[in-house]
């Protein structure tokens, strides 16, 4: 495997933990996304982050009908998640996966570079959704360092896109982690 690969494994789990611990009456309630509930990033995270991952490597496109489906009238959407979770990394085990570019239906990007946007998805997204249900999301130091690293690649044309907020002032003793949330907008502190 490859270190990209281990970072989507930590992440991941990490993800379907903090959603393991997310419960029904909680998904009506705002989350720490402007503008979404707690329900409205569960779709999203669960979308992109376990059935995106697995159709990219794949090389296809998301069906219509996952996009619009609502995964929490599933009761048992986090084991759900989890499972697909599973499925989508076992599908980048695959080392051709990594080979060549990604058509994700707007743009055409490297394997490897949608693999490390979803490293950044899981981990911020998955922050988001702790923070939003009074839960917590934690990543080793590698897996930090990486995501900060992306973040940082990437931040400006994610602002541009209001994917971003302005960015969070953090002290120099802040991690890697809480730099990468600080330069998405994300205040660790909060």
């Amino acid at each position: 495997m490859n270190a990209i690969h281990t970072h989507l494994t930590v992440c991941a789990a990490e993800a379907a933990r903090v959603a393991r611990g997310v419960t029904a009456d909680q998904l009506a309630q705002p989350s720490v996304c402007a503008e979404w509930t707690v329900r409205e990033l569960v779709n999203h995270l669960v979308l992109y982050s376990s059935h995106g991952l697995e159709r990219r490597a794949l090389r296809e496109q998301l069906p219509e009908a996952t996009v619009e489906r609502d995964f929490t009238t599933d009761t048992d959407w986090a084991e759900r998640y989890a499972a697909q979770l599973d499925r989508a990394l076992a599908a980048w085990e695959k080392p051709d996966v990594w080979e060549g570019d990604v058509d994700t239906g707007h743009s055409v990007m490297p394997a490897r570079e949608i693999a490390s946007l979803i490293v950044m998805e899981l981990a911020l997204h998955g922050w988001d959704l702790a923070r939003s249900t009074g839960g917590h999301l934690t990543l080793p130091g590698a897996t930090a360092t990486f995501l900060r690293a992306v973040v940082e690649e990437h931040a400006e044309l994610y602002r541009r896109y209001e994917g971003y907020a302005a960015p969070v002032d953090v002290p120099e003793s802040a991690s890697d982690f809480e730099r990468a949330l600080a330069v998405s907008g994300r205040d660790p502190r909060a």
